[in-house]
């Protein structure tokens, strides 16, 4: 043994002394209090003995967290089968205006199911499913990051026994209590059901669009099949729904479906469940709609606002109420315009809203019950000049002023030649003149100078999505849009802020702050506005709209397109912005229809019911005193007084200005053959009857 090294020499274990003692300086053995060696060890195990008592916690806490759950949420409803879904709306006074129900297939069970089928919905939906205990890690973590840090659309992170959880038990609210009530469940019923069972169960009251609940009520609805003989194609269309079942339901937007499916089908390749060959043969599914269909319930506004209150419900089991913006009194007085409005062959609509996008009254047809299809939001038709609010909004933007001159005389751009509807072409005028007299060839030089482009940026900026093809004859309103976008448009101009936002629901939040912020909402500027409100007011006050005047400020614009296929009025007046539309479902052309005309009227008559005012009265003519006039000036003083005569619809009439001033009716005399001898000429017909021909409306085309 060495016995120059530091380290002390090791006793024998047998021995007495079996602890090593540590040698100090000198060869002293230090006190005991200075020997650290084994501490480490005792810290480590005083900090395990706080492991017990951390899991002690965790149960407590989870045993509370049950107590809660159970005592908030009733578990044994998982096994109990859904319960056909009801919604009643409300208007926004708080009355019914419509009850609908839904379409409940029978339940499915998943091991009777094609394999194809049950692997569409887990590939798009939870393609983990068959090993989670409910809650999914990896897809939370894959959600958050593409919400966060990429723009491929929002993700959802919930599985499918999640989706169940909140079908089944809980409302759509988005608050974290509710989420973490949505957890507990999933734990719960995957503790308790089998993947088949809870799997089953999600596909018996999934919500697929159409008032269609349950797997097998859509593969009827939407195929004339069962869902136990669905094909792929079918399968993964149906698959695809669940992420927006009212925007994508393929009886509406077969196009938007079939995109759906197509991705379905692309995870089902990347998920493994079909070869790429096997992908690639997949062919877009056809539809066959069952022919026996329930009919709608409620109004045209029900039926447009009800998919969205279901969207906002989730999938949901228990009857329900939901507030709209309806509001009873205006729809009474929109409904009653219609009735006045004494139409034939013609259908009208008619959209009312209030500045933030709250619609109010709606009209989609004559007869509901003969057609339910809503010409307010489904139809698209041409606006014809009511576009024109877009082409002079770029024209103010370029610099522009209501005061400035454009020449009102034909043009030419490439082979379109417009023309004035009445044939007159007054040389340089004002874009106020211009615009109440509804110029097409001035519309057309204004879209020449500002540019394709800004007229359609103005129109996109109004909130105009549907197409706008970039040529210069959309200054007449040649591209299509529905009554509803158009409308939202016009409001646009009467609230300050672009875009609107059509909305139906009462709880649906109109843009604050932060739409401001990120741009996607904006004031227009105070030129903008004053001008467009300048040449709106000209347009009733002495242009085309001026049937539309009511005795309030009033700002409107009309449209006629080519042939009168389509005539509209868009305006508004103390708050409420109002379109309307007739013309023929067949697109035929209606003789004599114009804006101007039955549609301004029909206007006017809802407007002064739903404000409570009078149309403004036309003015009375002006009658000078002509005594005034004779005694300003001698010369013009007539001793015996004056005599005119003339005619009116065809009979002679003598109007006699005495020397006092005052008029008097006389029957004029006549040299010639006596009346009943006067033939009118052949010739002079003709003139007249073609001068009658030519009086068209002073609105487009």
């Amino acid at each position: 043994m060495r016995y120059d090294t530091l380290y002390p020499e090791i006793p024998d274990a047998r021995g007495p002394a079996a602890q090593p003692q540590p040698v100090g300086p000198g060869g002293a053995v230090p006190p005991l209090g200075d020997y650290t060696v084994n501490l480490p060890v005792i810290v480590r195990r005083r900090k395990w003995r706080w492991v017990p008592r951390i899991l002690a916690g965790l149960i407590l806490l989870f045993l509370a967290a049950v107590a809660w759950l159970v005592w908030t949420a009733p578990l044994s409803k998982s096994l109990e089968p859904p319960v056909p879904p009801s919604i009643t709306l409300l208007s926004a006074e708080g009355t019914a205006i419509a009850r609908t129900g839904a379409v409940v297939g029978k339940p499915v069970d998943a091991a009777q199911l094609p394999e194809h089928v049950v692997q569409a919905f887990v590939a798009v939906e939870d393609r983990r499913f068959q090993s989670h205990w409910g809650v999914d890690p990896r897809g939370i973590l894959r959600a958050f990051v593409n919400n966060m840090f990429t723009d491929n659309g929002r993700q959802g992170g919930s599985t499918i026994t999640q989706q169940l959880a909140k079908n089944a038990f809980l409302n759509s609210d988005r608050t974290f209590g509710r989420k973490f009530q949505e957890v507990l469940i999933a734990f719960w019923l995957e503790a308790w059901l089998t993947k088949d069972e809870i799997l089953s169960r999600y596909l018996s009251n999934v919500y697929f669009g159409d008032n269609q609940y349950g797997l097998d009520a859509a593969a009827r609805h939407y195929f004339s099949r069962p869902a136990t003989d669905l094909t792929t194609a079918q399968a993964a269309m149906l698959a695809g729904l669940v992420k927006a079942p009212s925007r994508l339901a393929p009886s509406s937007n077969l196009k938007g479906a079939r995109e759906r499916q197509a991705v379905v089908v692309s995870t089902m390749v990347d998920a493994g469940f079909l070869t790429e060959a096997e992908g690639k043969a997949v062919q877009p599914a056809r539809l066959r709609l069952s022919k026996v269909k329930t009919l709608p319930s409620g109004t045209y506004f029900a039926d447009w606002v009800l998919p969205e209150a279901r969207d906002r419900s989730g999938e949901i089991t228990t009857n329900q109420t939901v507030t709209t913006t309806l509001e009873a009194r205006m729809q009474r007085a929109a409904e009653r315009a219609v009735r006045n409005a004494a139409l034939r062959k013609a259908q009208v609509a008619i959209v009312a809203m209030r500045p933030d996008g709250r619609v109010i009254a709606m009209v989609g047809g004559k007869n509901y019950a003969a057609s339910p299809f809503n010409r307010a939001t489904q139809a698209q038709r041409q606006p014809g000049s009511t576009f024109k609010l877009f082409v002079y909004l770029a024209a103010l933007r370029s610099g522009m002023t209501p005061d400035s001159i454009v020449r009102d005389e034909p043009i030419t751009i490439g082979d379109w030649s417009p023309k004035n509807s009445d044939g007159r072409y007054r040389g340089p005028i004002t874009l106020r003149e211009a615009f109440a007299r509804s110029s097409n060839v001035a519309a057309a030089r204004l879209t020449q100078r500002v540019g394709v482009s800004a007229v359609i940026q103005a129109a996109r900026d109004l909130g105009i999505t549907s197409p706008i093809p970039n040529e210069a004859s959309i200054a007449l309103g040649t591209s299509s849009v529905s009554l509803l976008e158009l409308t939202a448009a016009y409001a646009a101009i009467a609230s300050g802020t672009a875009p609107v936002r059509p909305r139906g629901l009462a709880d649906t939040d109109a843009p604050g702050w932060a739409a401001r912020l990120t741009g996607s909402v904006r004031s227009l500027s105070r030129r903008e506005l004053d001008g467009m409100r300048d040449l709106l007011s000209a347009t009733v006050a002495g242009g085309t709209g001026r049937s539309a005047a009511l005795a309030i400020d009033t700002f409107g614009k009309t449209g006629t397109t080519q042939d009168n296929r389509d005539a509209l009025f868009l305006g508004y007046a103390d708050g409420i912005i109002t379109g309307v539309w007739m013309g023929n479902d067949d697109n035929s052309p209606n003789g004599g229809l114009a804006g101007g005309g039955a549609p301004a009227r029909v206007w006017r008559d809802f407007m002064s019911q739903a404000l409570g005012v009078t149309a403004r009265p036309r003015p009375e003519p002006v009658v000078e005193n002509v005594t005034d006039v004779l005694v300003e000036d001698p010369d013009n003083f007539i001793e015996d007084g004056l005599e005119l005569e003339g005619s009116f619809g065809g009979r002679e009439l003598g109007v006699r200005v005495n020397r006092d001033g005052s008029i008097e009716m006389t029957r004029p005399r006549r040299e010639g053959p006596p009346e009943d001898e006067f033939v009118e000429e052949p010739r002079d017909r003709g003139r007249r009857d073609e001068r009658r021909r030519e009086q068209v409306p002073e609105d487009e085309f």
